[in-house]
């Protein structure tokens, strides 16, 4: 049996990352950055939220989170989606599920 220590892995993904994103702020001048959108208020999307944050952070990412009510519109999160693709300093964007029934989860990801 192979037994695989799941933290030392992950702290050596971290450690790569944390180079690659060093490498691409020196080579070209560029931070890369992830946005997410959260909507509403479930706890557990928001614990998965801020362990997002946190770990974009410790690798030297930008972080964003859009945060919105249970009952916005989704054209409005459409059209958050559609600016967010058009802005170069954002490098990924992440629609945290679930989403509240009202929104077309194929619409929107």
């Amino acid at each position: 049996m192979i037994l695989i220590d799941g933290k030392k892995a992950a702290a050596e993904l971290r450690e790569e990352l944390k180079q690659e994103v060093m490498e691409l702020k020196s080579k070209h001048n560029k931070v890369p950055g992830l946005t997410v959108i959260l909507i509403g208020e479930l706890a557990p999307s928001k614990i998965y939220v801020r362990n997002k944050e946190k770990s974009a952070t410790e690798v030297g990412l930008k972080s964003e989170v859009i945060r919105y009510p249970e009952n916005v519109e989704e054209k409005t999160v459409l059209d958050k989606i559609d600016e967010l693709n058009k802005d170069d300093s954002v490098s990924g964007i992440l629609v945290q599920l679930p989403l509240p029934k009202h929104i077309d989860k194929q619409k929107v990801i």
